[in-house]
């Protein structure tokens, strides 16, 4: 017996609606993508339209549909995974007062550093609220793009906007309200509040933390399970997806959730790196850990049983957008002659990353010397600074386009060991790491981050769609077709090991110890021109 379910991967910068066969196995029977636009502000704002994002998943839905040739009334069952820690505010009919503010934006500063920033403090926090804080939510909302700043900013900014406000939401439970007409917000979308008290018998919105942080309990939603059927689609919502008006809706789950289970690091200790627009390293705890120092903490996933040791990484794949950009394509039509990429070309490498990527291949461990810091738009961990950036350091005359590309990836790479590391001071991590997201689809940047981090690195069939696949599985859940959250390792295998090169290590391990340095060496520069 095999069922067939939708699934939103609803990302920064587009939408991927799949198709899912489920039976012993969960089968890709077709996707489709459609983008949309990430609206960054010169004061630090960083916003999305939610109608925009609405149409994207609608006319996805149709293509996918059409393309499948399956019957809507086939569809067993939907459900999301989705971009975090944004703030969606909504009135009585479930209208956007404003739009998405991303959880990117970072216009929040004044609101972080009255609500956390006086008195005794340790790493910037004050130190009751951060004691009252970590007991409650197991977390602390320490920051600026942390959805309590946002939501106080619009409080003081937005007065008339505000007033409309009558609740609170993510990304994909905004989804969800188009879909069944139902508030609700899923339990890791809760704790990404700041607000959600994770104590034994409660799981609950804590009205000591909204007190503290200055946010009306009435403006927040039911808490539901990821795996919970919240709803059933609407009539009104099936004419615009063209399904079928009754289908059920579950909660789904965050990317920061539902990659890892698509990843198939699901088990106890199981650690997986995910590079996409943004990134991160996770780890599978069974327990409550904070690094505040750090900035990593254990978050609440999709299963009940279990946290996810979490370090974001705020531009990873972004990184390799902006240089693919700037750097690799010729933008103000300089040069002299011009050279279209021919149509052998196009059939070889399936799109301009590919082939930007095969340029580089041949630049040696290193990129000559050339070492790049990943932080486009701020960053949160290990460090957290919303006015740190970028840079290209070491740059000589004798340093080419493709050594400042191959330098992007280590970047990225560096920063992920950096992450890695941190969290091995408080946990243990797998031996052999899973990489998904799009990153993942490059050998090149299989084994690079193979050899800069010294582990094993493993990959799945179809890395790029790990989120879509993480919702799948909970629509299986949810439908009893597997038991726990667990079996999605029996489902999901591991299609390339990656081993590391240790003829590049002594170079690596150099850059390393110079790409941290960077960050401290230029604080009080990045401080004076971004501030």
């Amino acid at each position: 017996m095999s069922v067939n379910v939708i699934t939103y991967d609803v990302g920064t910068t587009g939408i991927k609606t799949c198709i899912f066969e489920i039976s012993d196995t969960i089968k890709l029977i077709t996707a489709a993508v459609e983008g949309y636009q990430l609206y960054i502000e010169e004061n630090g704002g960083a916003e999305q339209d939610l109608k925009e994002i609405w149409n994207a998943m609608c006319s996805t839905t149709i293509k996918v549909i059409d393309n499948s040739k399956i019957s809507p009334g086939s569809i067993q069952g939907i459900s999301f995974c989705s971009q975090m820690q944004g703030l969606v505010l909504v009135d009585k009919n479930g209208e956007p007062v404003r739009r998405l503010m991303s959880y990117m934006d970072q216009r929040a500063r004044r609101e972080l550093k009255e609500g956390m920033g006086n008195g005794l403090k340790i790493s910037g926090v004050n130190f009751l609220k951060l004691l009252k804080s970590i007991k409650i939510t197991g977390a602390v909302a320490a920051s600026v793009k942390d959805p309590v700043w946002k939501y106080n900013w619009v409080k003081r900014n937005e007065p008339e906007n505000f007033k409309r406000v009558h609740k609170w939401l993510d990304v994909k439970e905004y989804l969800i309200f188009k879909c069944t007409g139902n508030f609700i917000m899923t339990k890791d979308s809760a704790f990404g509040t700041m607000l959600f008290d994770i104590r034994k018998g409660k799981n609950c919105f804590s009205s000591k933390m909204c007190k503290l942080l200055g946010v009306n309990m009435e403006h927040l939603p039911q808490i539901a399970g990821c795996s919970d059927k919240v709803g059933l689609l609407t009539e009104k919502a099936a004419v615009q997806l063209h399904l079928k008006a009754g289908t059920p809706v579950f909660g789904g789950g965050g990317d920061a959730s539902l990659i890892g289970v698509g990843a198939g690091a699901v088990s106890m200790g199981s650690t997986h790196i995910y590079s996409g627009t943004s990134g991160w390293v996770s780890t599978v705890v069974n327990k409550r850990v904070l690094d505040i120092t750090s900035m990593i903490a254990s978050i609440i996933g999709a299963d009940d049983n279990s946290y996810n040791y979490f370090a974001e990484l705020e531009t990873a794949g972004k990184c390799l957008e902006w240089v693919k950009n700037h750097l690799a394509l010729d933008e103000i039509n300089i040069y002299l002659q011009k050279i279209c990429v021919s149509d052998s070309l196009e059939s070889l490498y399936v799109n301009l990353y590919d082939f930007m990527l095969e340029e580089i291949k041949n630049i040696p461990a290193g990129s000559h010397g050339v070492i790049f810091t990943p932080w486009l738009h701020g960053n949160r961990c290990p460090f957290e600074d919303s006015l740190a950036r970028g840079m290209f350091f070491n740059i000589s005359l004798e340093t080419g386009k493709r050594d400042l590309i191959h330098a992007v990836m280590e970047g990225i790479c560096y920063h992920l060991r950096w992450q890695l590391e941190a969290q091995r001071k408080k946990i243990k991590t797998s031996k052999a790491i899973r990489f998904v997201g799009g990153g993942a689809l490059s050998p090149l940047t299989c084994q690079t981050m193979s050899d800069i981090l010294g582990c094993e690195i493993e990959t799945v069939d179809s890395p790029q769609n790990a989120g879509a696949l993480g919702a799948a599985v909970i629509v299986a859940v949810g439908l009893g077709i597997l038991e726990r959250m667990e079996d999605a390792d029996k489902l999901i295998k591991v299609k390339e090991v990656y081993v590391p090169n240790t003829a590049n290590k002594e170079i690596h391990d150099r850059n390393f110890i110079v790409f941290k340095s960077l960050y401290k060496n230029n604080k009080r520069a990045f401080r004076i021109i971004n501030k």
